[in-house]
């Protein structure tokens, strides 16, 4: 009976203690003017630069899947409008690709004529001759450009033999291996842009064709990859002279321009990364020697660069003959005029000819139809809207031309995309002059006229120069940089880095990136393939 007693006592006081304790709890919480507030946590700098990295790293993957898959998947196209003018483009160069690209195919009908059916970034060609990148990984077929466009492109793979500026048409033929039962035809044109580029220089040098290499197309990276193999494996066969062994390993490269340096700074590297490992007994055998009739390399660059790129080639022991003159090639040796006027004998195994550029027998042919007005031999002449001295029709750019611009991609390509500009602001000036003539109010012509006005106003073509880039081996390269008023040089292994990404930047598509990017890695993991094609 006692324990019961105990027991409800005690609860009875709890319930007490509750009820005592609760309200001052209740009121302490309603009138307490303090506030409990968290203390975020302080990030580090290098704890947003890592997540700024990461996020942005993970935006750049996403946005080229995106476009790759955009690559993959084009768009339906409308098709041909026989009421809309026709564009027939020669040529699938700088020029004439960048023309294509940026070109509004909702105003005209465009047709494409070219002996090869793709697009070739030719600053990284001298690096596929030694297999630093794939050869695959430069080209942009043209009908993946044309497939993108909002109208049907028709893309025809051939050479232009005749243009008829009378009648305007031009005729084609089908060069290919294979032909049909029709291998030429005549195309007919309201516009022509012709972009067909230039050919290599011999200077009416006996032997050049016959027994060297040029560096202009892709056949032409591919021919000199197989001989430097087979240079080099003529050199490892038993019982060679050693006469005969140097005369094989020696490597001559005629021209002192971006793509002679560039070359010989690729086959520099391919013998000091790979061949040191591969053919040792050979390696040191190897000589590289570069001809240039002028008295420097390089002649656009700046004086300290060309400096810089001498004393990098003789650290790499590329010997540089300048103020030297070939006079003839033969099978085995050339023969050259040195800066004394002596006249002597260079023997080689492997020799490139990376000279200047004559005009293409089509340009010959079109620059006899215009006697009075052109008459340049180192190609058409143009006014300040890349339209052909002489013709209102026909418009002319790239190394087809001869204007005050030296003969570079860079003006080219800017060439290009100038004249798509212009062709638009045409198209809109055609279409006003058809809506004046059918304005109903003297207000809206009037309107109309205003806009015509600015659409009459066309301005010329204006070159803007940005810089001139070279890869000189070592992983160095020299930079020619437009800064304010005069220039910026520089060069190194900064520069390099420079230099690549500007290339990578200026590749055109997704594609093309990924597989130069992918190429880049594979030799710097893997190395150089010496297997001869």
């Amino acid at each position: 009976m006692q324990s019961v007693t105990r027991t409800l006592t005690g609860a009875i006081n709890r319930r007490a203690n509750v009820r005592t304790i609760l309200p001052c709890l209740i009121r302490h919480r309603l009138y307490t003017t303090e506030t409990t507030t968290s203390i975020p946590k302080k990030r580090s700098k290098w704890n947003i630069l890592a997540n700024g990295v990461k996020y942005g790293l993970l935006a750049g993957v996403g946005y080229g899947c995106y476009e790759m898959y955009l690559q993959r998947h084009p768009h339906a196209q409308a098709e041909i409008d026989p009421e809309k003018k026709t564009i027939v483009i020669l040529g699938s160069g700088w020029a004439s690709t960048s023309f294509l690209k940026d070109i509004d195919t909702d105003h005209y009908n465009v047709v494409i004529v070219s002996p090869r059916n793709y697009f070739l970034f030719t600053p990284l060609l001298p690096s596929c001759t030694v297999g630093t990148v794939d050869v695959r990984s430069l080209v942009e077929p043209t009908r993946f450009i044309a497939r993108h466009k909002s109208r049907d492109v028709k893309v025809c793979e051939a050479e232009c033999t005749h243009i008829d500026p009378a009648n305007k048409v031009v005729t084609i033929k089908n060069n290919s291996d294979i032909a049909g039962n029709e291998s030429e035809s005549a195309l007919p044109y309201d516009y022509l842009i012709i972009g067909v580029g230039a050919m290599n220089a011999t200077f009416g040098i006996e032997g050049v064709e016959k027994y060297g290499c040029f560096l202009k197309e892709v056949w032409d990276a591919q021919k000199i990859r197989s001989k430097l193999m087979d240079c080099i494996e003529s050199a490892a066969f038993p019982d060679q002279s050693a006469e005969e062994i140097d005369r094989l390993l020696h490597m001559v490269v005629v021209g002192g321009g971006p793509t002679g340096i560039e070359y010989a700074a690729e086959l520099h590297d391919f013998l000091i990364d790979d061949l040191t490992a591969w053919y040792p007994e050979l390696a040191g055998k190897v000589k590289i020697t570069l001809v240039e009739a002028l008295p420097n390399v390089l002649p656009a660059f700046s004086k300290q660069l060309i400096d810089y790129t001498e004393s990098t080639f003789k650290e790499q022991n590329i010997s540089i003959h300048t103020k030297t003159m070939v006079k003839e090639v033969r099978e085995k040796e050339i023969v050259v005029k040195r800066p004394d006027g002596s006249v002597g004998t260079i023997p080689y195994g492997l020799l490139v000819w990376a000279t200047g550029n004559t005009t293409r027998p089509l340009v010959r042919d079109l620059i006899k139809q215009y006697p009075d007005t052109q008459k340049d031999r180192r190609g058409l002449v143009v006014d300040d809207w890349l339209r052909l001295q002489g013709s209102e029709d026909i418009f002319a750019l790239g190394d087809a031309t001869a204007t005050r611009y030296a003969p570079t991609a860079q003006v080219a390509a800017q060439q290009g995309k100038y004249l798509a500009r212009l062709f638009k602001q045409l198209a809109v000036r055609d279409e006003l002059e058809a809506e004046i003539s059918n304005a109903e109010t003297e207000e809206d012509k009037m309107k109309k006229e205003r806009k015509l006005k600015k659409a009459r106003d066309i301005k010329p073509f204006h070159y803007s120069h940005q810089g001139s880039l070279c890869y000189v081996g070592s992983d160095k390269a020299v930079a020619d940089l437009p800064f304010g008023p005069g220039n910026l040089a520089t060069g190194g292994v900064a520069t390099f880095a420079f230099w690549r990404s500007a290339y990578i930047s200026n590749l055109f598509s997704t594609r093309n990136r990924a597989l130069v990017i992918t190429d880049w890695i594979k030799k710097t993991a893997l190395g150089r393939d010496i297997s001869r094609e």
